[in-house]
Parts: C-alpha cells; structure tokens; sequence
C-alpha cells in the first residue's frame, strides 16, 4: 500500500532539516592580541633606551622603521594635530649616527614616523612633507598624516606618514627668535656696565668674592639635590630634578643687581659678583649638571653642548659688551639703562610667553601639583637665607651679606630657560621640565626676593658708616640698575 512518498524526495528534504537543526562544530577564537600598549612617555622612554643601546638598540629601531613602512596603511586614520618632531641618533659606527624621527603629540602621544623608501624625499629642495625633517626637529609644528599601528616584538607602536607639508606654528617660530635676540642683548648690556676694575674687587673684598661664588655654585645646587630628593623628583620626574640644578648653578643677572641697590646692599660686590659668576658659570653649569644627573638612568647630559650653548650666549655677548666699554665709554654708560631694561623684559617676555605655551602644565596636577610650586618657591628663598647664614659665619659685613643674599637666591632664569629649550630634545626632557622648573623660579625669586629685602633691616641691619659707603656708590646702582 503506498501513501504517495517517494523515498528519494523524503531523504532530500529530511536531511537538511536534520542538518541545520545540528549544533555547528565549534570555531577556534581569534587569538588574543597580547601586545604590549605603552603611554606617551613610555614609549618615548622606550625609544629612548634603544638608542643608547649601540648594536641591539639598533637593530630593534631598524626593525621598528621597517615595520613602520611596511605597515597596512590600507585601513589608516586622517588625523591632523599640533606637536613636534623628534629624532634620536643612533650609533651605527665609530663617529657615525643616523637618526630614527618620531613625532610627539602636545597631549602626550608619541607616533613613530615612516619614512619615506625615496630618501630624495627627506632633501630640503624636494618639496615633498619630509623635506629637510632636521630643520624642524623640536618645533611646535601643525602635522597633517594617516596613522596606523604595527608590532614588534610584543610592543604596538603607533606608526604615521606624512601627507602635508609640517607648518610651524607662528607663536613658537616667534619665541625662539626672541629669546635667542633678547639674551644675547642681555649680556651685550651687562658687558657695557663692566670694565677690569669691577674684576678688580676680587682684591679690595676678598672675602665677599670669595664667598659669593661658593654660595652660588656650592650650597645652591647642594640646596637645590636635597630639595629635589626630599619632594621625590630625583626618582619619580628627574628631569624636575635637573631644572632645579640647572636654575640653581646659573649666574646671577641683572635683576641680583638691581634687587641689592633697592635692598641697601653693596652693589659693586654685587655687579662684581654678576660678573665673575657668569663667566664661572661656562664651567660649572656643564659639570654640576653632569654631577648632579650622572646617576639618572636613560639619558646622557650634553657636557660639551651645554658649554658651547652658553659660550655663545653668554661669554661672547658680555665681552662685546666690555669691548664697547672700553671703546666707547660715553656710548656705553647712557646705553646703560636701555640695555637693563631690555633684560628686564626679557625675562617677562620669556616667563609670560613660556608660560601661556605651556598652561597644559597646570592641568597635570600630578607633576606639577601645589607641592611642585611650592618646593620651587623654597628653593629660590632657601638660596637667600642659607647663603646669608654662611656669610654671617665667616663675618662678612651685613652690607655685603645683602649683596651676596640676593645675589644667591636670584638667578638667571633668562639663560636657564633658553639652556632649556636648546637643550631638551637631546637630552629627552619629555615634558620640558627643565624650562618649566626654571620659569616658575624665575617668577617666584621676585616675591622671595621682596620678602628678603623687607626682613633684612630686622635680620642685617646696616651701620650708619656703611649707608653712607651705599649713597657713595650709588651711581654704580643706577647703572646696575
């Protein structure tokens, strides 16, 4: 008897009943991404430990580069931000180096760049976005690029290529001319307030000489290590650490000078002091540095670029200075004023502008927090009271324990700042702490310094016989002034 199947039918529609109804075999899971995902600074402390490594490092920056080219930029991202170029040189052979570019976000982020395989491309006349890349390493600069990510060795690397030409922005190209323009006038204008008998002085007060330049480049920046130790800076943020020393072994300046006339305080000692300290100083802010920032691990300080820097800022200006003086002594004393006042400025140029760059540094409140001020604030005052204890020990005279107070605690916060600048691409100063450390000290040595003018009628008070040694020397002052 037949129900009207047909065995055949029954199979081929049964069967794939059967089948999609089955559980489906089991699919084996994606491999879980384990790679490494460094922070900005990370990365860059990273990059940075490569490069002082000689043929490892290399080999892994080679590496990193080659996966940077050779990335899928297929899926990339456009993205355009404000930053600057960076570049470590990488020790390939005996006096040789090459360079390895990453770029570093103003938020943070570092992306590593791929370089072009056309090395015409990097020539400055090829007009192609990485055309002459050396002349714009460090500057605050618009970059437009794609971005992908890539990994070596367990670490994911942000990778970019350029597609536009990098614009500098226009407040940075400005400041930097600035400075530079500014300090050398600077120094031009201490040089026309000097002649050889201000260095003479050594012989007349001997002791006050030699005091002054022992406070300056001994107890400051031993005050300076103990500050930096004692807040934590040395281990967590060293480069903190070192623009407390780099602030704390540079010269006093024109502001000591005209400080110490207000404060009654001998003021050729002072302009004296100024003088022989900063041409001291092309010595020991290289070695104090070196000294103090030996033991910190994954940078290196530039000893000799430190001491070129400021040969040509400093030593060449003042004696140009000292030259016009000499030549021209009338021109040089009614230029006097209008070159302390071009000091003056400079400094607020730089502290104002150097600040209202960097007001991302309020916001980190874990570097910079209310600790950080105030231990900068301590710095500059401890400078004033310790070095006027150790005078008032070896009995220098109140009147020149003043000169030598301020000369101490007050610095230039002018040549450290632009030490700073020149310097913190080649020595890896990630968040520009040092320019940062030598900015707040060059404002908080104002209010230090009014505090201490305002105590030392209490705590040094000046015989009748020595105000009148002051009124004698005013005219000093004034030029100083």
């Amino acid at each position: 008897m037949s129900f009207g199947f047909h065995r055949p039918a029954l199979f081929t529609a049964v069967v794939p009943i059967l089948l999609a109804a089955a559980p489906a075999p089991a699919q084996e899971a994606p491999a879980p991404d384990t790679a490494r995902i460094l922070t900005g600074e990370e990365m860059y402390k990273h990059l940075a430990g490569l490069s002082h490594e000689k043929d490892a490092g290399a080999a892994h920056l080679d590496r990193i580069q080659a996966a940077a080219q050779t990335a899928d930029w297929g899926t990339a991202k456009t993205i355009a931000f404000d930053g600057n170029l960076r570049r470590f040189d990488i020790a390939v052979a005996a006096q040789k180096t090459r360079p390895f570019y990453f770029l570093r976000e103003l938020a943070g982020e570092v992306f590593v760049l791929a370089l072009p395989e056309d090395a015409a491309a990097q020539d400055p006349l090829s007009g192609s976005p990485y055309a002459g890349l050396d002349d714009n390493v460090g500057k605050k600069m618009i970059f437009s690029a794609v971005k992908t990510t890539t990994v070596v060795e367990d670490i994911r690397y942000t990778v970019v290529k350029l597609t536009q030409n990098p614009e500098r922005l226009l407040l940075d190209r400005l400041f930097f001319i600035a400075i530079v323009i500014l300090l050398f006038l600077t120094m031009v204008g201490m040089g026309l307030t000097l002649t050889v008998k201000d260095f003479a002085i050594v012989f007349k007060k001997p002791l006050g000489m030699l005091v002054g330049p022992i406070c300056q480049f001994g107890l400051m920046p031993l005050l300076a290590m103990a500050l930096g130790r004692a807040f934590g800076y040395y281990e967590a943020y060293p480069f903190i650490f070192l623009g407390f020393i780099l602030i704390s072994s540079s010269p006093g300046g024109v502001t000591s000078n005209l400080m110490t006339y207000f404060g009654k305080g001998d003021v050729a000692l002072s302009v004296s002091l100024t003088a022989l300290c900063t041409i001291l100083a092309l010595f020991f802010t290289p070695l104090l540095l070196k000294l103090y920032g030996s033991n910190i691990p994954d940078f290196s300080i530039p000893v000799i670029e430190v001491f070129k820097t400021m040969l040509v800022l400093v030593i060449v200006p003042l004696f140009v200075g000292m030259l016009v003086r000499w030549k021209a002594e009338g021109f040089a004393k009614r230029a006097e004023k209008i070159f302390a006042l071009i000091g003056l400025f400079a400094l607020l140029f730089l502290i104002v502008v150097g600040i209202w760059s960097n007001l991302d540094k309020f916001a980190d409140t874990d570097r910079y927090g209310v600790r950080y001020y105030l231990s900068v604030f301590l710095l500059t005052l401890a400078g004033m009271v310790v070095s006027a204890f150790l005078a008032k020990l070896v009995r220098v005279k109140n009147y020149q324990i003043r000169a030598i107070s301020l000369e101490c605690g007050l610095r230039n916060a002018s040549l450290a700042m632009t030490i700073a600048l020149l310097l913190q691409d080649q020595m890896g100063d990630f968040y520009s702490s040092m320019f940062w450390a030598s900015g707040i000290f060059g404002l908080w040595m104002y209010v230090a310094g009014a505090l201490t003018i305002y105590l030392f009628p209490k705590i040094l008070p000046v015989s009748a016989e020595e105000l009148e040694q002051h009124k004698a020397l005013g005219t000093k002052g004034e030029s100083a002034s």
